[in-house]
């Protein structure tokens, strides 16, 4: 009697395999059972690699293929909290989770496991229902292209493709028809050739992938870009790419992750991107049930997926918010305004804040006689009714907008080497936001006596009228800026005069603050309006105490978030430190800086508001053993080198020398990107060249971040900002706080630890344990050293900061460090029982304090 068995192997969804041999008599011998087995262990050799499936192979439920680099998975799944529906989709293969990047039959789910994908007689790809028993198809690939010998791979990249045996030219792949993830190697666009537009569409819930409402698509009229819809109705606009971004996403950057491109041709208009060959890091771009476009990247770690950036930024990215010819600002109050020439179309239902309706202009266009006015740092207006030139120089563009009537604006297309390209609007300039460090310039067309009324020299007229005109301001401005010169050197004279009679007591600390509220230079609040946007200064809306105290989370009417930082009565800062810190930050501009939106006073209240941050300060991350591993390397490096841009700008670029005299990790807030801001500038004092001295009666600093000079001896200047910079790049590295540090084999402290190591040749040794997959040993290495350069004992032996960006930023060989200061925690301990030194003499870089640490 023959003995006949069949063999079928199942793959699990997470790919362990389960074999199955039944016979088809109950008669066998050890020959056939020893046949079996061979045949069995080389099946399993052989199937545990296959990527590759023909028409004789279907893939049932409950089967699966995996890449060939063990990266990706196709088969059938059920999304969590789903009993029932069965979807056949692809995803990452050792990522926990089951984080699915395509859907094949998204909205066409399967109630069953009958489920079978196979190859059917036409070439394509199908997904029936009930094989078995009449079966009906559910999806399939539809291409169009014949095919004698198909067979379907899924690729590392995730693509899934249908191609003719032994060639590389696809019939078909799931990269031209995306599902709500963008993976790196996909194009997001259309192709000219075929019509085919592959967009990303949202999913309904995170427990649903049936197609949602929001699609992220690119509008290819005009110049083309990315337009992000709810059904029919525009959300978010990129703005059109500028050679290196896309105009209105400033966190698209060069970066150690991935690499980005935009192509525009006569055949293809699409983005794409591809991860950086020396990182294994895990990225997708995901268009989430919310309609929120975010890259997401898988942290070992912290075995989950972190935000690395989301596209839309905050409220001004709302699709025409502002209306036409309205420019929205998110650090203004309201955020949307009408550009110079404009007044709102509806004022009503503009005080109303429904801005809906835009702006119009105050005076008519005459053609002929138009000029343009330049705004610079702009996310250019949308560009679907716009024209554009590649070989067109600027000059040129701005001849033929000047010569076409119907022109309202030109730009360059491409920002590169100086620009170059033409970018022509024919409509209403509609969406514009303003971008303080990534935006770019617009030639907005006016007629020429708005120009003139703004003293723009954009003007294409040249009447010796308008010239005598110019010439009157330019002498009456010169005349006005003279006499302001004066008072401000007789109000300074008569200050100093009045500081010295008062003893060394600041004149602002001698006067009624609700007396001067505007000598502050800033936008001020109204007690209503705080309290509104903190729920009444709610306690669950604290994020933060400090020695001036409580800091709210606030949300103002227009959808802005705020700071709030108010002044407990019980405070040790009063008066001072509050004018202090608002004179001195309303002034200072850098991206490095937190940014002072505006003050409350209101009788025994005193309130700032600054922008919001997001991510908190950074001892909130770096002292923290979970939170620590969010920060790899490249971005606490990143940070390092923020902050010594934001000393140098204090130190040397702003308009008055400012020394901080209180830099610590709690006082470096991070924003969305994590981009550090140096904040708290209650007990910063200012110097010009010519006045670098002062004396007065106190000062808070914190142990830990103190200079020894100004520790014990009361002295201050530039170098001690330097010392406190120096202690929080060791801390960065290490992970560890200077203060209370600790180790089994010695008592000394942070600094002296990482003068040991460094000493020893052991530097890797500070390095924080969660950085030492992510470093760059010859970034440590580097940090390592100048950190110890700052913490020198002598001020004289500390480099300015802004030698410290010129060693961050170049490899050349750096100075041997001494010893630094506080080498030991005794020296520590000692300097909280000093006394202060009244015999202290004082040069034109330091300045006498006494003490009160905290």
């Amino acid at each position: 009697m023959g003995h006949k068995a069949s063999l079928d192997l199942f793959f699990s969804p997470h790919g362990h395999h389960r074999i199955l041999i039944s016979n088809s008599s109950s008669m066998g011998c050890w020959a056939h059972a020893l046949f079996f087995c061979s045949s069995v262990f080389l099946a399993i050799t052989h199937i545990s690699a296959i990527d590759t499936f023909n028409s004789s192979q279907p893939i049932a439920d409950g089967d699966t293929i995996v890449s060939a680099g063990d990266t990706f998975v196709l088969g059938f799944f059920s999304p969590r909290n789903s009993s029932t529906n069965r979807y056949l989709g692809i995803w990452y293969r050792n990522i926990p989770g089951q984080a699915v990047v395509w859907v094949a039959n998204r909205d066409s789910p399967i109630n069953d496991s009958t489920g079978l994908l196979t190859i059917n007689s036409q070439g394509n790809l199908a997904l029936l229902l009930n094989p078995n028993n009449g079966s009906s198809s559910v999806w399939s690939s539809n291409s169009s292209s014949p095919a004698r010998n198909p067979v379907a791979q899924l690729l590392d990249s995730g693509n899934l493709v249908l191609r003719e045996a032994g060639d590389d030219n696809f019939l078909w792949q799931s990269f031209d028809h995306p599902s709500d993830t963008l993976l790196a190697g996909m194009k997001l666009g259309l192709d000219k050739r075929t019509g085919l537009d592959r967009y990303l569409t949202s999913s309904k819930a995170a427990d649903d992938p049936s197609s949602g409402s929001f699609t992220y698509r690119i509008d290819p009229r005009g110049y083309p870009e990315f337009i992000q819809s709810e059904g029919s109705t525009e959300r978010y606009r990129t703005g059109p790419w500028n050679g290196l971004r896309f105009s209105g996403t400033p966190y698209l950057r060069a970066n150690p992750i991935y690499r980005f491109q935009f192509v525009v041709s006569d055949q293809e208009i699409y983005y794409s991107y591809l991860l950086l060959g020396n990182t294994s890091t895990v990225s997708r771009l995901v268009l989430n049930q919310n309609g929120i476009i975010q890259r997401l990247t898988w942290s070992g770690d912290t075995q989950g997926w972190v935000i690395y950036v989301t596209a839309q930024m905050d409220f001004c990215d709302r699709y025409a918010l502002c209306g036409a010819y309205g420019s929205c600002n998110i650090r203004s109050s309201p955020v949307c305004n009408c550009l110079r020439g404009f007044v709102p179309k509806v004022p009503n239902e503009w005080n109303l804040v429904n801005w809906s309706n835009g702006c119009v202009r105050q005076t008519a266009l005459n053609c002929s006689a138009d000029g343009f006015v330049k705004y610079s740092g702009i996310k250019l207006p949308e560009t679907r009714r716009s024209s554009y030139d590649v070989s067109m120089s600027l000059d040129e563009c701005r001849g033929n907008c000047l010569r076409s009537c119907n022109c309202t604006a030109y730009a360059n297309l491409d920002i590169r080497d100086g620009g170059s390209g033409c970018l022509l609007w024919f409509s209403e300039l509609i969406d514009i936001r303003e971008l303080e460090d990534s935006g770019q310039d617009i030639y907005i067309r006016m007629a020429a006596s708005e120009i003139e009324a703004t003293g723009d020299s954009e003007t294409n007229s040249g009447s010796s009228m308008r010239k005598e005109i110019i010439i009157l301001i330019v002498v009456l401005s010169t005349g006005l800026v003279l006499i302001g010169l004066a008072l401000i050197f007789f109000m300074r004279s008569f200050r100093q005069k009045k500081q010295r009679e008062l003893g060394g007591v600041d004149l602002e600390e001698s006067t009624n603050l609700s007396t001067n509220k505007d000598d502050l230079e800033l936008p001020l609040f109204d007690m209503p309006t705080i309290a509104l946007a903190t729920n009444s200064f709610s306690l669950s809306n604290v994020v933060g105490e400090g020695g001036f105290g409580p800091v709210y989370k606030g949300v103002l009417k227009d959808g802005q978030e705020i700071a709030v930082k108010r002044l407990s009565k019980e405070s040790k800062q009063g008066l001072g430190e509050f004018k202090n810190e608002a004179k001195h930050i309303a002034k200072l501009q850098h991206r490095n800086l937190v940014k002072l939106l505006g003050c409350c006073i209101q009788e025994e209240e005193m309130i700032l508001i600054y922008e919001f941050m997001p991510n908190k300060s950074l001892d909130y991350f770096i002292f923290n053993e979970k939170q620590s591993t969010l920060l790899d390397w490249p971005a606490r490096y990143q940070i390092i080198n923020g902050i010594a841009r934001g000393l140098l700008y204090l130190h040397q670029d702003s308009r008055l020398r400012i020394i901080h005299r209180d830099l610590k990790a709690g006082n470096i807030l991070l924003d969305f990107e994590m981009n550090p801001k140096i904040s708290d500038f209650g007990l910063a004092r200012s110097f010009s060249e010519s006045d670098s001295k002062t004396n007065t009666r106190k000062v808070v600093g914190t142990y830990g971040y103190m200079s020894p000079e100004y520790a014990i001896d009361g002295i201050y200047s530039v170098k001690s900002d330097v010392f406190s910079f120096g202690v929080m790049v060791l801390e960065i590295v290490s992970g560890k706080r200077n203060r209370g540090f600790s180790h089994p084999d010695h008592q000394l402290n942070l600094l002296g630890h990482a003068w040991k190591l460094y000493q020893e040749g052991r530097y890797e040794e500070l390095m924080d344990k969660t950085v030492r997959n992510s470093c760059d040993l010859d970034q440590v290495s580097r940090s390592v050293n100048i950190g110890l350069l700052c913490v020198q004992r002598s001020p004289e032996d500390r480099p300015t900061m802004s030698s410290v960006v010129l060693m961050l930023s170049c490899e050349g060989e750096l100075p041997q460090p001494k010893e630094p200061g506080f080498y030991g925690e005794r020296d520590f301990v000692e300097v909280g029982n000093s006394s202060t030194s009244n015999n202290v003499r004082c040069s034109a870089d330091y300045s006498l304090t006494e003490i009160e640490a905290r």
